[in-house]
């Protein structure tokens, strides 16, 4: 992979925002809630940068992002979860997956997503219609992977990825996902909370996290003024005792490599080989669809 402009104008500037791009996971109300916060805007702007993504395009990709980089919070070892959409709107559908190590990648169906008339919101329902959501977890130690899926109800990433969670593993299920653009249309914060009560939670409890979480100020906003996303759990939660209980990086990252694309082209039928090198395209160029990195 390679990243075609890694957020920051000086190494300096690189390097903390590296540092600033974390995960953070921990547990409420005496363990019954579990739950994860992610500061992600170098891993949005990098991303942008490299699927070369318009402000629409930035916001649905970054919250896939987003999202996927918020389930990877309980995976071990070499696990990795997916995201899927498939839809009838103008976004057609997304990939979004995350590993262990919280490196996250994944495109969109349709760049750029076509618009009729200026936006007066980012409310994205008409822009994803009706499809599905899958989710889908890898495990190092599983036989095979597991996945389920449900009806796209409100087009809202954050909202049916709530109701997934409800309704494939009956896990109530809180989702934020909060991009912050200036004026200029760059991103100046990125990031998201997941808040999932575990069996025998009290319902009272739930109810209450749940309103707490609607007070929540823009995440987004939050982590471009640089608020630690530790000290927004633990002040915003004080009262259901938050404990933070590790962190760990995050970033826009792809494992994807030239010996990677050779391979796929040699795997090719012999007749498309054969094909290709009468014909062209010359130079031939191949691009990861999970990064846009392109291959000569």
């Amino acid at each position: 992979m390679i990243k075609k402009k890694p957020f920051g104008d000086s190494l300096k500037e690189q390097l903390l925002a590296s540092a600033r791009d974390k995960i953070y996971s921990f547990l409420l109300a005496g363990k019954s809630v579990r739950g994860a916060v992610v500061n992600g805007t170098r891993m949005v702007n990098e991303m942008r940068a490299n699927h070369e993504l318009g402000i629409l395009e930035t916001y649905v990709l970054g919250q896939a992002y987003l999202a996927a980089a918020l389930l990877s919070s309980s995976l071990k070892g070499n696990d990795v979860v997916g995201i899927r959409i498939d839809c009838s709107g103008p976004i057609r559908g997304l990939v979004a997956e995350a590993n262990a190590f919280g490196e996250v990648r994944g495109y969109l169906k349709n760049v750029p997503i076509p618009v009729e008339r200026p936006l007066d919101s980012f409310d994205l329902s008409s822009f994803f219609g009706a499809g599905f959501l899958a989710v889908t977890r890898y495990l190092e130690d599983a036989k095979q992977p597991f996945s389920g899926n449900i009806a796209l109800e409100h087009g809202s990433l954050a909202t049916d990825l709530a109701n997934y969670f409800l309704l494939s593993e009956q896990l109530p299920t809180t989702i934020n996902l909060s991009i912050h653009f200036d004026r200029e249309g760059t991103v100046r914060g990125a990031g998201g909370l997941l808040l999932q009560a575990m069996p025998g939670a009290d319902p009272a409890v739930v109810e209450a996290l749940a309103a707490r979480t609607d007070d929540l100020p823009s995440l987004g906003l939050a982590f471009a003024e640089e608020t630690p996303p530790e000290s927004l759990v633990t002040e915003h939660f004080a009262g259901f005792s938050p404990k933070i209980l590790d962190s760990r990086r995050v970033e826009f990252f792809c494992r994807c490599n030239t010996e990677q694309i050779q391979e796929m082209l040699f795997s090719l039928p012999e007749d498309e080989r054969r094909d290709i090198l009468a014909n062209g395209p010359f130079p031939l160029e191949v691009c990861c669809h999970n990064c846009n990195t392109p291959y000569c």
